[in-house]
């Protein structure tokens, strides 16, 4: 048994939604207000990667101890 038959693909992937949104209709500013978010959700995202990492490397170093 694989990953996908225990794990199956969400359906309300909210990701997969956003990229399929239709653009057309959308002014400039709400553009730019999209892109402000969206630019903020990559930081908030990468904060917490970092935040991993760098709490995996501690848990490694105390461990090799």
């Amino acid at each position: 048994m694989d990953a996908e038959e225990l794990f199956p693909k969400r359906t309300d992937d909210t990701l997969m939604a956003l990229a399929r949104q239709d653009l057309d209709p959308l002014s400039v500013a709400e553009l730019e207000a999209r892109i402000a978010a969206l630019e903020a959700e990559i930081a908030r995202t990468a904060a917490k990667r970092e935040a991993a990492v760098n709490h995996r490397a501690t848990a490694d170093a105390l461990f090799r101890r």
